[in-house]
């Protein structure tokens, strides 16, 4: 009987260990195997495919075996089949590491998770290359791997894959941590699908909603309502209104509690009608029927208010619109004239582009009113510098001489501005010649408070023409010698004086160029056409 026992024993300890041996040599072949097709993707032997990728960053391409991935993949089983001149493919969509963890899968059944970052990358190509079980191996990790600081990274990544565990892992860390993360920024990045699927997660685990989860749906509404831009106020609050109903319609009626509906009565305006009625039926258990009526009538009433309030509210809001586009249409107006009226200032200054003597529009613009005659002012031009052209009386009489109508401008070396027009103009006759619209001027008297003014012809003698003179007005109002530079002034003999000036006062001798005779000329201008 004891030798029987020992046999048996014997006989199961050789097969314990056979089977051990078997299970060595298994894995052996397994790892040599593994070795085998680790080298032959590693080495360059008997390589008949690339895959190429023009990543703009890091182009790279891999040489690979066709028979190796259309035996492991569906996607290139399917893209390789009676294709044999095909050698490449380009998949720009995938970087060379994870392209590579890929490949070491699809060869010998190994893949690198060490960085986290990037699992979703590779869930991505493994859905892509139809990698079934590691699509099952991938998305495992990433659920084991999402946790409260990761989970919103996880979940937007998640967006193009749509896929529910990774969703349903994020709504819990989401569900669990809400009181924490109810004013982070993330939150509300939760697109409007997303936050209807987590309401649905939480009506399935038939929770309550608590208040800080309407308080966030409103803020998220007024953001969204916000980024839109719309004009009209009654279209936000619209557009507020349509979103509270697609939020609120989801809700069950016993995931709100009495007390935060009490709270929610804030947002009635936004809410749905059945909604608020069905649930203050339900929370105040209301099954009479007068007091159902009751109810529906309230709200009823209170919406209509709202509505009333809303209308009332938009018309205030297009009011000020109205008021506030008339005030931006006066202001268009207003920089129009400006605009036009700079630019009609930019063409008077340009008629003087190369005065010495005339630098300011609001002379340009004197001069212009009392000359009165658009087509010589915009048409005359400077024949005549003393400066240029000699202080000499014989070259201004050749330059001004039947040239008809004549402006004549003087800067004295005392900073006097002043001069004449005359519409008949001088010749190379000595003697007066009368023109009974011409007139002079003073532009600038720093003299008191004098202002640019214009003087009248008063009798005869209004222009004197000789040689052995520049330009004389009246009888020696105004007056340069053959030089062109000493003047003489006996202002008021030909020409009106100012109101409060007599006749050969000192006063009246020195207004046009600060005195009688001892002035001395910096520059002559004269116009033409």
């Amino acid at each position: 009987m004891d030798n029987n026992n020992n046999n048996n024993q014997n006989e199961n300890q050789n097969q314990n260990q056979n089977e051990n041996e078997m299970k060595n040599l298994e894995k052996k072949v397994t790892k040599n195997l593994i070795k085998n097709y680790s080298n032959l993707l590693n080495g360059n032997s008997f390589k008949d495919f690339s895959i190429f990728v023009e990543n703009k960053s890091n182009p790279f391409e891999i040489k690979v075996h066709k028979s190796i991935l259309s035996s492991r993949s569906p996607f290139f089983n399917k893209f390789l089949r009676g294709q044999n001149d095909i050698d490449k493919i380009s998949l720009n969509q995938f970087n060379k590491k994870e392209m590579e963890s890929i490949l070491s899968y699809i060869y010998y059944g190994n893949i690198s998770f060490e960085n986290q970052e990037n699992l979703i990358q590779l869930l991505e190509i493994s859905i892509y290359f139809k990698l079934n079980l590691l699509k099952e191996i991938i998305q495992k990790k990433i659920s084991n791997s999402i946790n409260y600081s990761n989970f919103f990274q996880f979940l937007f990544q998640n967006r193009n894959l749509k896929l529910n565990e990774i969703e349903m892992k994020c709504f819990e860390l989401i569900n669990q941590n809400f009181s924490q993360i109810q004013n982070n920024e993330n939150l509300f990045n939760l697109t409007k699908e997303e936050i209807i699927k987590f309401i649905q997660f939480k009506q399935e685990k038939k929770e309550i909603f608590q208040f800080d989860f309407f308080e966030f749906l409103n803020n998220w509404i007024e953001k969204r309502v916000k980024s839109l831009r719309l004009r009209k106020y009654k279209h936000k609050m619209n557009e507020k209104k349509r979103l509270f109903h697609s939020f609120f319609s989801l809700f069950d009626k016993d995931s709100i509690s009495k007390q935060d509906f009490d709270k929610l009565k804030q947002f009635d305006f936004f809410l749905p009608n059945s909604f608020l009625i069905n649930l203050e039926r339900t929370i105040f258990e209301i099954q009479d029927q007068e007091k159902e009526k009751k109810i529906e009538e309230k709200w009823k009433k209170e919406i209509e208010k709202k509505d009333k309030i809303l209308k009332q509210k938009d018309e205030e809001i297009q009011n000020l619109k109205l008021s506030f586009e008339k005030e931006i249409e006066k202001e268009n107006q207003n920089q129009n004239q400006n605009q036009n009226q700079n630019q009609n200032e930019n063409q008077l200054l340009n008629i003087f582009a190369d005065s010495e003597i005339i630098k300011d529009i609001e002379y340009v613009k004197k001069l212009q009113e009392w000359i009165n005659d658009n087509d010589f002012f915009s048409k005359m031009k400077k024949g005549f510098s003393a400066k240029r052209d000699g202080f000499d009386s014989q070259n201004w009489h050749k330059a001004v001489d039947d040239k008809g109508k004549t402006l004549v401008i003087i800067k004295t070396k005392q900073n006097f501005i002043f001069g004449g027009f005359t519409q008949v103009g001088f010749n190379g006759n000595t003697g007066s010649i009368n023109d009974s619209n011409a007139f002079i001027f003073s532009l600038r008297n720093d003299k008191g408070d004098r202002i640019p003014a214009k003087f009248t012809h008063k009798q005869n003698r209004a222009i004197y023409s000789g040689l052995s003179y520049g330009p004389m007005f009246g009888n020696y109002d105004f007056v340069l010698g053959s030089n062109l530079q000493p003047g003489l002034s006996d202002f008021g003999y030909s020409y009106n004086l100012p109101n409060g000036i007599t006749y050969q006062t000192n006063e009246a001798k020195s207004y046009l160029a600060g005195s009688y005779k001892s002035w001395v000329v910096d520059e002559l201008e004269s116009y033409f056409i």
